[in-house]
């Protein structure tokens, strides 16, 4: 055997070695397949579909994640901090009648300087900031997700109503970065009808097709 082949199958060993070892501490720490499904919920789902179904792989993206960012622990708000935010959310929920993707620009930018406040990375650093919203609010991180898109240039063909879906989703987030508590868990439409949100206006820009005449 050449000196080449030795060197690459020692690579190889190498690299499944460590790849055994991460595998096994994670699963020591509570890190495995069922622990990690539980912990992520839908986001464990959606990380698999951007691993194109490798739940390997998905799974050790989690697990980094929550590595890095399981330690954090919730800054308190100032009352005053706290109306501050309330604030600027109920009115951008009204400035989305009239400019819908002005307002979801605007709850974005909102989410990430709140969630910066509690104690998560900055929000000028959108990648690990969703990471670490990930491991302690996975049931609303892809609503931030979709907010932070659509003012993005390639959200520009985002409709209204998606616009409107995604604001309401992302006030769950909101509500959780709000307060004090514990990661909140209730389903949206409960929330949404405990704030009133399904009430929230629609855009004034017409929904329907064009030239549909109806």
């Amino acid at each position: 055997m050449s000196t080449v082949l030795i060197v690459v199958a020692l690579i190889v060993l190498v690299a499944v070695v460590g790849a055994a070892l991460y595998v096994w501490r994670s699963r020591s720490r509570g890190l495995g397949g069922p622990a990690l499904q539980r912990r992520f919920g839908p986001e464990y789902d959606l990380t698999v579909a951007r691993h194109g179904g490798d739940t390997e792989a998905a799974e050790r993206e989690l697990a980094g994640r929550v590595e890095r960012f399981g330690h954090l622990r919730s800054r308190p708000l100032v009352p005053e901090t706290r109306a501050r935010y309330a604030e600027r959310w109920e009115a951008l929920q009204k400035r989305f009648v009239d400019a819908p993707r002005e307002a979801v620009t605007e709850a974005g930018e909102l989410l990430a300087g709140l969630a910066q406040e509690r104690g998560f990375p900055a929000a000028t650093a959108y990648e690990d900031q969703a990471a670490a919203l990930s491991v302690h609010h996975p049931g609303n991180v892809d609503a931030y997700r979709r907010v932070r898109r659509a003012a993005r240039p390639e959200g520009a063909g985002t409709s209204t109503e998606e616009l409107r879906t995604a604001l309401l989703e992302a006030r769950g987030l909101f509500d959780e970065l709000i307060t004090e508590g514990r990661r909140g868990h209730r389903r949206h439409d409960e929330r949404a009808a405990a704030h009133g949100d399904r009430h929230l206006p629609r855009a004034r820009h017409s929904l329907k097709p064009k030239g549909s005449g109806i």
